[in-house]
């Protein structure tokens, strides 16, 4: 169990005021939960691989066996994985305050922990759906126990094709709704509300360009994270830790008051 953070009078002042607090979680969300992240995720077999040539419609097209089987690998690892202690505490939060979450992650650690997410916006993992005919695909198929190097994908039922997953590759849009759902849950903050940036690096849009757009709305910009990103510098508050030690910090301030 990572240590409590301990938080500016700023942050505890800030959060105990809000009525609303949106969450932005990145990467570093999932980190302590053994989550690595996508340019990180290359070991043994997949160390030869680059992740940006794999996670591409084109990839997928020219050898779906392989892609697939670089994503079944990452799903065993997902679900192999459990929440950390900032998840179970955005969890917690919600007793306290109006959440919204809007993650950049593809597994389910928010909602296994408890959460409602209100956008995923690069997709998940586990939304397996027909690359032929977009049906959804019920349940997950079986997943190899180790890495290998080719796994044929599942077939739809409907049309035979094969099924992919609900990730957004290199090259596609963010899907929709996500993007509709973030825009609405920024639109809802005014003054005095919070949003908290968690373990993001601030370099991928949409996505980095939301804090900003939640501090014109008059929110509080808190960043969650044991490094520097390219958000710090706009954010109105920096708390150097990560999401395990100061998250639940969070919720402990409201408990007390």
């Amino acid at each position: 169990m990572p240590e409590t953070a301990e938080l500016p009078d700023g942050v505890v002042t800030a959060v105990r005021g809000a009525r609303r607090v949106l969450v932005l979680t990145g990467a570093g969300m999932s980190a302590e939960s053994g989550i690595a992240t996508f340019r990180d995720a290359q070991t043994g077999l997949w160390e030869t691989f680059d992740p940006g040539q794999l996670a591409t419609p084109e990839a997928w097209a020219a050898d779906p066996a392989l892609v697939w089987a670089w994503y079944a690998w990452r799903i065993r690892l997902v679900r192999d994985a459990e929440p950390n202690p900032g998840h179970r505490a955005l969890a917690d939060l919600a007793a306290h305050r109006e959440v919204a979450i809007v993650t950049q992650n593809i597994d389910d650690l928010h909602e296994r922990a408890g959460s409602q997410v209100a956008a995923h916006l690069h997709g998940s993992l586990l939304d397996l759906r027909c690359a032929q005919c977009g049906a959804p695909f019920e349940g997950l198929p079986e997943l190899p126990e180790e890495p290998v190097e080719r796994v044929t994908p599942a077939s739809c039922a409907g049309c035979g094709g094969d099924v992919r997953p609900g990730v957004v590759w290199f090259g596609e849009v963010l899907p929709e709704d996500a993007v509709r759902e973030t825009e609405a849950a920024i639109g809802a903050l005014g003054p005095g509300d919070v949003c908290l940036v968690v373990g993001t690096s601030g370099i991928v849009f949409p996505a980095a360009g939301y804090p900003s757009a939640a501090a014109a709305q008059g929110a509080t910009v808190i960043e969650v994270n044991p490094v520097e990103s390219e958000l710090s510098d706009l954010c109105h508050h920096v708390v150097r830790g990560t999401a395990a030690q100061v998250l639940p910090a969070l919720v402990t301030v409201l408990d007390e008051g």
